[in-house]
């Protein structure tokens, strides 16, 4: 639900309406959760109401992310696991279902990227993405079934613009997020009728996430991105979260199979374009080489 309370510009009296979607009794699974993106959904997850769990690689993330959430007032716990790792993934749902209860919402987000030609992309560095992104999010979901409110769970996976737009240096990321949506359509099919929703959300470029860091590591390249975005700016982690909440909420009950952009119109100003002249410097180095 949403609130509003009434105050006075100018002389006149004008409703606001406060931009939280009350989740107060809602369990959130955030894979991922404890860096970039993911964080900041774990924690406007928090900030509405919500108990939140947390899962990601790292043990001492996991504790300082669990700590953030304690301070917004949030019943918090976390686990530590590869999503690569299927038992090790299905241990930590099954300890958060056992804290808290069915998952109302469950966030998928584990992802990796690094900036590389395919000739100078080894078969490993490859597999390394793939087994992060798509394998990762299949375990999440595959394993999450069993802990999922049924009817009325919320899957979302995060995806990226490379799952549709080809960008160079990027070939690992593309097929891997292409997965990723094509997996998020299928299983709106095949959980529908148990009145679960699946649906993903493409980030732009978002403010202070290492991959964008990695992908454009200068003033110039940051330049190039928020020239290509229409809203001619980055991207915030609350503004991936405030869509991740409408898609969790009541608002979006008929809402399924969808994978939405929140980029601010990057990918209709010429993400691809801007991404290709940042990532041609790597393709003339190869070209230099016998």
């Amino acid at each position: 639900m949403t609130t509003s309370t009434a105050h006075s510009i100018g002389g006149q009296s004008h409703a606001d309406y406060h931009d939280t979607i009350e989740l107060a009794s809602k369990t959130v699974f955030v894979a991922g959760g404890t860096s970039g993106i993911n964080l900041g959904i774990a924690e406007d997850f928090a900030r509405a109401g919500a108990r939140v769990a947390v899962l990601s690689r790292s043990q001492d993330k996991v504790d300082a992310t669990v700590d953030r959430l304690h301070a917004l007032g949030a019943e918090a716990m976390g686990s530590s696991a590869d999503v690569r790792d299927y038992a090790a993934t299905e241990a930590a749902l099954q300890a958060a279902h056992h804290q808290f209860g069915p998952f109302d919402v469950l966030i998928s987000g584990a992802a990796g990227n690094f900036p590389a030609a395919a000739l100078r992309l080894s078969p490993n560095g490859f597999k390394s993405v793939v087994d992060i992104d798509l394998l990762g999010t299949f375990h999440v979901l595959r394993a999450s079934y069993p802990f999922l409110a049924k009817p009325g769970a919320s899957v979302i996976n995060i995806s990226a613009p490379q799952a549709v737009l080809p960008t160079i240096t990027q070939a690992h990321v593309c097929a891997a997020k292409a997965g990723v949506d094509m997996l998020t359509k299928v299983l709106a099919l095949e959980w529908g009728p148990a009145g679960i929703r699946v649906n993903g959300v493409v980030p732009g470029p978002i403010e202070g996430t290492e991959g964008l860091a990695r992908l454009a590591p200068t003033e110039q390249d940051r330049g190039l991105i928020t020239a290509s975005v229409p809203l001619r700016r980055y991207g915030t982690p609350r503004d991936v979260a405030n869509v991740c909440r409408f898609l969790a909420s009541p608002l979006a009950s008929y809402v399924t199979g969808v994978v939405l952009a929140a980029d601010g119109g990057w990918a209709l100003g010429g993400a691809a374009h801007t991404m290709g002249a940042i990532g041609q410097p790597l393709l003339d180095a190869l070209a230099d080489k016998p």
